[in-house]
């Protein structure tokens, strides 16, 4: 049982090299998601996909908001959705994560230069039709740009391993420096 859950794993790291994947990654609200649309501004090809921005109501953060290329937007969570998916406070809406979220993920790598997934965080890994996008657009030929939980995830850090993936942690000291080193790594 042992080595045959061994040779899973190995088959990951044995994929073949197709497309290039950078993902950022930092402690929260360091600036993430900012270099991520500056950089989408800046790509010369067309980019598809989706970011998460908080949802604030009198100052104080509610939620989160999933936001496509293409100006479509859904509730990813929110502390008054009522689910068995909880990080925090905030209950998770698989819905709208694989309707706007997913769907944006599989059009880009269809239809687009580059995909955009911001971001593969604990929210989104509730979602299995997530992690097969995911898994999907770094194995396709198309450059992806995305961001990634800093903390520890199974999952996560199989994708982080990847010989494709090259992960940047984005710190106060680096962030402003950030942007033009992934566009330049991405052109």
């Amino acid at each position: 049982m042992f080595a045959e859950a061994c040779n899973v794993v190995n088959l990951w790291y044995t994929d073949p090299i197709m497309g290039k994947t950078i993902l950022l990654t930092g402690r929260p609200r360091v600036g993430k998601t900012t270099i991520i649309k500056d950089v989408v501004k800046m790509l010369p090809g067309r980019a598809g996909g989706f970011y998460t921005e908080e949802m604030r109501e009198r100052g104080r953060r509610q939620g989160f908001r999933i936001v496509t290329l293409d100006g479509q937007e859904g509730v990813l969570a929110h502390v008054g959705i009522k689910s068995r998916m909880r990080v925090s406070k905030y209950g998770v809406n698989l819905a709208d994560l694989e309707g706007i979220g997913v769907a944006a993920i599989q059009e880009a790598i269809a239809q687009k230069d580059y995909v955009v997934i911001d971001e593969i965080g604990k929210m989104e890994l509730f979602s299995q039709a997530f992690k097969d996008a995911v898994w999907e657009a770094v194995h396709s030929d198309k450059p992806v740009l995305g961001t990634i939980t800093l903390s520890s995830h199974p999952w996560a850090d199989r994708v982080k391993a990847l010989p494709q993936v090259t992960v940047i942690e984005v710190t106060q000291a680096n962030r402003d420096e950030i942007a033009q080193q992934v566009l330049d790594s991405l052109e």
